[in-house]
């Protein structure tokens, strides 16, 4: 049988505030704050310009419009669960309710993928602008204590500092880890204005034309000298034209990544029923906005052709606009990126372990708290973990790792709201999904397409993850679990 929680049992549970419970602290701003610290990260001084030269030209604006329609379908869905379970735990506590244990743990072991990794990976590109940063400063890090020994180096002793400092922050508390989070996004979000708002002034019309550059093979399909399918299977697919701005929705998808793990949080929430949809769609709105004027300018500034492998396709940008002494301005912009994503990442694994830990599938070492209630031994046991990966392990090529576990939990979560729909209709919803079962239905499609658009390793990589779950479900988790034992102990008393 498949051993479901109660949504019940897990609304009285969430109702609790008291000492052995997470501290409900933050509120509809701070969970907004959580969002757009967790979505903008690098991915918009570098997804733009690469996602634009390669494949929309100036309609990346258009890609990113595409890209958070994706997202907002899933979007719509953690809202509705977020609203009506307020528990820690994300994706991982709605699979537990609609699909059982099994499903559950799966998902929670997949969402270790996308934020211990993510938090890696990130680390890793924050060291490398902070030792830039330094430079400006006329002081250089070794380039030895920049790289872990699979990259030529001896260990990435910023990644790992960064790490740790962020670990201690949150086990100092959730109310001061979002006071800080709320600081870096301000920053970020200051300099993202600052960017629009002066280089609207220096936007040259010619950079805009054509807005959506001509895709040949594009143009042999309407004339009828070229077959769809031919197409498909052609080189000219996803260079340029439509199919370009679908191809380049698809690159700047990832910079949406993260919104889900402010429903890592709602246990923490001041008021999770009408906070928790603020919280998720709020800073998804609030992000598709910046990014839309962002790539507008950025394309507006310089050609499109110039962003054709440059690394830093904002500083070239910026250069037109003759404001270059504030190019130091933007590499602490993008470091106040990499720290808030690192932090709130750090933030969402340690509240899916503390719930899992609860419901008796991992030790209990995971869900004890300090006297300030956080799961203070969870972010020690990560900040060991992730940094021996940041500062050790060349996790760059990770990066798809983290996208299809993240894919991955956006489409349980659809599949999770078609699911309670058809077995708890009578259930109360502070926010309902609008259009179902259509919304979660594009929902699921567009993050299947995006996971068969992966590469085949991984694929690979998430097998082997999985399996190693597998296991350790079987081995520990299911004689543990204590929704298992509540059943046996029921039955047993029948008897």
């Amino acid at each position: 049988m498949l051993f479901k929680k109660s949504i019940s049992k897990l609304i009285a549970e969430a109702e609790l505030n008291g000492q052995g419970t997470l501290k409900r602290t933050l509120s509809s701003s701070g969970l907004i704050a959580l969002g757009v610290g967790a979505i903008i990260g690098a991915g918009l001084f570098s997804l733009t310009g690469i996602a634009a030269a390669d494949h929309a030209g100036p309609a990346v604006v258009l890609s990113f419009i595409i890209a958070a329609v994706g997202c907002g379908f899933a979007g719509l869905c953690y809202a509705e669960f977020a609203s009506m379970i307020p528990v820690a735990g994300s994706a991982y506590t709605y699979s537990y309710a609609t699909m059982g244990e099994f499903m559950a743990w799966i998902i929670g072991w997949d969402l270790v993928l996308e934020y211990a990794l993510a938090a890696a990976t990130v680390s890793v590109s924050w060291s490398q602008y902070f030792n830039q940063l330094l430079v400006t400063l006329g002081v250089e890090i070794p380039t030895q204590f920049l790289h872990g020994p699979w990259e030529g180096g001896i260990v990435n002793v910023p990644a790992i500092i960064i790490v740790c400092l962020l670990s201690l922050l949150l086990m100092r508390g959730t109310e001061e880890s979002s006071f800080v989070n709320n600081i870096l996004v301000i920053l970020k979000v200051a300099v993202v204005l600052i960017f629009i708002v002066l280089g609207w002034g220096f936007i040259d019309p010619a950079n805009h034309t054509p807005f959506i550059p001509v895709n040949h093979g594009e143009e042999m399909v309407k004339s009828g000298q070229l077959s769809f399918w031919s197409f498909l299977g052609s080189d000219d697919f996803g260079h340029f034209g439509f199919s370009g701005i679908l191809r380049a929705a698809g690159v700047v998808f990832f910079a949406f990544i993260g919104f889900d793990a402010v429903s890592t949080a709602a246990q923490e929430a001041k008021n999770p029923k009408k906070g928790m949809p603020i919280g998720i769609i709020g800073s998804l709105i609030i992000c598709t906005l910046l990014y839309v004027l962002f790539s507008y300018v950025l394309t507006g500034l310089a050609p499109y052709t110039e962003f054709k492998g440059d690394a830093k396709p904002v500083a070239t940008a910026f250069a037109k606009t003759g404001y270059t002494f504030l190019n130091t301005a933007l590499i602490v912009t993008i470091i106040a990126g990499y720290t808030s994503v690192i932090l709130v990442m750090l933030l969402g694994q340690s509240r899916v372990f503390y719930s899992m830990s609860k419901d008796g599938l991992l030790p209990r070492i995971f869900s004890d708290l300090s006297k300030r209630q956080t799961p203070w031994k969870t972010n020690l046991i990560f900040m060991v973990f992730v940094s021996i990966f940041a500062g050790f392990v060349p996790v760059s090529d990770l990066g798809h790792m983290v996208s299809i576990g993240t894919l991955f939990a956006f489409t349980l979560v659809c599949i999770g709201i078609l699911v309670l729909r058809k077995t708890e209709p009578n259930l109360e919803r502070p926010f309902k999904t609008p259009f179902v079962p259509l919304i979660p239905i594009l929902g699921i499609l567009v993050c299947v397409l995006m996971m068969a658009s992966l590469p085949v390793e991984s694929w690979e990589r998430l097998g082997i993850w999985m399996l190693i779950g597998v296991i350790i479900y079987f081995v520990y988790s299911k004689k543990h679990s204590k929704i298992r034992k509540e059943y046996a102990a029921e039955h047993k008393t029948e008897e």
